[in-house]
C-alpha cells in the first residue's frame, strides 16, 4: 500500500513540476501560461501536504493521525475548488466530474468540490447583456416581461438566469461566458499537455481516444443551437413517462450562445436524496437509471454529463433531467451490440463477451479477453448479482478496493490499447452512477431494469 501511496504522490509531483516548467517554455507558445503555472503550483502543494502526512503520520497516534489526514483532505479540497473556480473553462469541468464521484473521493472532498456542480463564480451581468441582445436582435425588456439580472446557477461554460416571457411562461435562459471559446481551446491544448505529463504515473490505455472524446464533449458544450434540438427530442422520449420531465426549449428566444428553455422548481439530486426516506431514495435513483437505460438503449443518445447538479427533484418527487450541452449518440448496430454484450454478462458466456468486445472494437496489448472482462466484471458484477440473486447487493469499501486494485493489476499485466469512442462516454455515466448508488445503496426492483436488456 505504501509503495502505492508513494508512485501516486510521485507522479503526482512530477507532474506538477512538468506544468510548471512548461508554462515558461517554448511547447506553450500562444497560451496563458499562467493558468499553466497556476495549475501546477497547485498540484505541487496537494502533493506536498500529502507527502508530508505520509511520513509524519508513522509518529502518531490513531486519533491524530485521523484529525491530521482529514485537515489535509479538507485543505487540499479547497485548494483544488479554488484553482478550479478561478480557471473555469475546462479546469472547472474536471472539477465538476470530481464532485459527483462520492464513492471514491472522502466526504471533505466532495463536500468542498460540490459548489462547482451549481455555483460556479458568476459573471458580471452587463457584459452577458450586450451578449443577449445581440442574440436576440433587440434589448432584453423587448423580449422578456421581467429578467433577474441575479444567477440562478453558474457552471463551467455558462450560467442561467430565471425571466418571464412576453406572453407570461416562467423559463430559465442561459448565456455562455463572454470569451469561453477561446478559453476552452486553450484548456484544451492544456489538457494534452497535461496529459502527456501523466503518462508515467498511469497504466497503459488508448489515452488517444480518451483525450479526443473529453474534447469532442467539451467543445460540443458551446453549441447552444444543437443543445436546444437534443432538448426538444429528450422533452419528446419522456413526454408521458412517470416521473421524468425535461425542460422544452422557446425556440425564439434561443441564439447561438443564449438557450432559453421551460423553467423546472426542484432540489439538486443530492440534495433530494440526502433528506429523503430510505424507500423515496430508492425510488428516485431506480427512476434515474431507467431514464438512463431508455436513453441509451431505446432512444441511442444520452446526456452524458451525469453530475448531481444537472438532476433536479420537483415538490412532486419527479426526476427532472437538465443540461443536454453533453450529449452522445448511439446507432441502432452500436446499442444492439452493448445490449448483447451486456446479455452475454448475464449468461457468463466468456466466448460470446470475447467477440463482442472485437466487434466493439476493444482490443488488449496480447489479444486476449482476460483484462476486459475484469472491466466489465468491475461494471456490471453489482447488476448481475441484483438481478440474480434478488434485492439491493451492494459490495462493502474494502470489496470496491479490493476489485479495484485486481482490475489495475490486470490493466498493468495485458493493458487495453484501443477502446471505441462511444465507450468513453459510456464508461463516464455509468461510473458516476454506479458512485451515488454505492453511496446511498438504495433497494433496487431489478425487475424493472431487465426489460431494456430486450428491447429491439
Amino acid at each position: 500500500m505504501l509503495h502505492e501511496v508513494d508512485r501516486f504522490l510521485s507522479g503526482l509531483e512530477k507532474t506538477a513540476w512538468e506544468l510548471r516548467s512548461l508554462s515558461d517554455g517554448a511547447r506553450v507558445a500562444g497560451l496563458r501560461s499562467a493558468r499553466v503555472s497556476a495549475t501546477g503550483w497547485m498540484l505541487a502543494r496537494v502533493a506536498a501536504d500529502y507527502r508530508f502526512f505520509a511520513i509524519y503520520s508513522a509518529f502518531l497516534g490513531a486519533g491524530r493521525r485521523a484529525t491530521l489526514l482529514e485537515r489535509i483532505h479538507r485543505r487540499s479540497a479547497r485548494a483544488f475548488y479554488k484553482t478550479s473556480a478561478q480557471q473555469r473553462g475546462a479546469f472547472l469541468k474536471v472539477g465538476q466530474m470530481l464532485s459527483a464521484r462520492r464513492d471514491l473521493l472522502p466526504t471533505s472532498w466532495i463536500e468542498e468540490l460540490e459548489g462547482l456542480q451549481d455555483d460556479a463564480p458568476a459573471e458580471p451581468f452587463e457584459p452577458l447583456r450586450e451578449l443577449i441582445e445581440a442574440d436576440l436582435g433587440a434589448p432584453i425588456a423587448e423580449r422578456f416581461a421581467s429578467f433577474v439580472e441575479e444567477p440562478l446557477a453558474a457552471a463551467s461554460i455558462g450560467q442561467v438566469h430565471r425571466a418571464i416571457t412576453r406572453d407570461g411562461v416562467e423559463v430559465a435562459v442561459k448565456v455562455q461566458r463572454p470569451g469561453i471559446a477561446e478559453l476552452v481551446d486553450h484548456d484544451l491544448e492544456l489538457l494534452g499537455l497535461f496529459l502527456e505529463a501523466m503518462r508515467g504515473m498511469l497504466p497503459p490505455a488508448d489515452y488517444a481516444t480518451i483525450t479526443d472524446e473529453v474534447k469532442r464533449m467539451v467543445r460540443g458544450e458551446l453549441d447552444y443551437a444543437g443543445e436546444a434540438a437534443r432538448m426538444a427530442e429528450m422533452a419528446a422520449l419522456f413526454d408521458g413517462t412517470p416521473g421524468v420531465i425535461v425542460p422544452r426549449p422557446i425556440p425564439s428566444l434561443c441564439g447561438p450562445r443564449v438557450l432559453t428553455a421551460t423553467f423546472i422548481r426542484g432540489d439538486k439530486l443530492t440534495v433530494a436524496l440526502d433528506r429523503a426516506a430510505p424507500a423515496d431514495q430508492s425510488r428516485l435513483l431506480a427512476t434515474l437509471l431507467e431514464a438512463y437505460l431508455k436513453q441509451v438503449l431505446v432512444a441511442g443518445c444520452f446526456q452524458a454529463d451525469p453530475h448531481p447538479g444537472n438532476f433536479l427533484v420537483t415538490e412532486r418527487g419527479e426526476l427532472a433531467l437538465l443540461d443536454f450541452g453533453c450529449t452522445k449518440a448511439l446507432p441502432p448496430e452500436r446499442r444492439a451490440a452493448y445490449r448483447d454484450l451486456t446479455k452475454a454478462f448475464f449468461a457468463d458466456d466468456e466466448p460470446r463477451l470475447t467477440a463482442l468486445f472485437a466487434e466493439l472494437g476493444f482490443a488488449t496489448q496480447s489479444g486476449r479477453p482476460d483484462t476486459l472482462l475484469a472491466f466489465a466484471r468491475a461494471m456490471l458484477q453489482t447488476l448481475r448479482r441484483g438481478a440474480l440473486e434478488g434485492g439491493a447487493v451492494w459490495p462493502t469499501r474494502e470489496q470496491l478496493l479490493a476489485g479495484g486494485a485486481e482490475l489495475l493489476a490486470a490493466a498493468e499485466r495485458d493493458p487495453v490499447i484501443s477502446m471505441p469512442a462511444d465507450f468513453v462516454m459510456l464508461a463516464r455515466v455509468f461510473g458516476t452512477l454506479g458512485g451515488l448508488f454505492q453511496h446511498y445503496r438504495p433497494a433496487i426492483d431489478w425487475s424493472r431494469i431487465l426489460p431494456y436488456l430486450s428491447v429491439a
